[in-house]
């Protein structure tokens, strides 16, 4: 079946010290006003459950990722300076996976190849 969705999704899990979760959310509010300015991002959001958060995005391809992470990456290093990157998941077609392998190769990502499906 052919994938016509070019969609990239992002899943990054964080792991919140003690004391540190107005730090952390603080960075959030700014990560997030600094991302509704850019135009190809589909949905971004942080969700929350006790020292654990998760950071929901979406974003039109592949492109747009890696523009959204150049433009967040100042806040991104004072984010990973307060809490834990536990788990990176990044849900694409294989040709936008080829486009990001390298340049997320560092934060070391779970890469999922998407087959089947639609986007409205």
């Amino acid at each position: 079946m052919a994938i016509e969705d070019r969609c990239v999704t992002i899943a990054p899990y964080f792991k919140i010290p003690a004391g540190k979760l107005e730090s952390f959310k603080s960075i959030c509010e700014q990560i997030v006003e600094r991302t509704s300015k850019e135009s190809r991002v589909l949905y971004y959001g942080f969700s929350f459950d006790g020292d654990q958060a998760h950071c929901r995005e979406g974003f039109a391809d592949a492109e747009a990722l890696l523009e959204h992470l150049g433009n967040v990456d100042s806040l991104f290093t004072q984010l990973l300076q307060v809490v834990d990157l536990t788990r990176l998941e990044i849900h694409a077609p294989a040709a936008e996976l080829a486009k990001l392998r390298a340049p997320l190769e560092k934060l070391h990502p779970q890469f999922f190849t998407l087959e089947y499906g639609f986007r409205r």
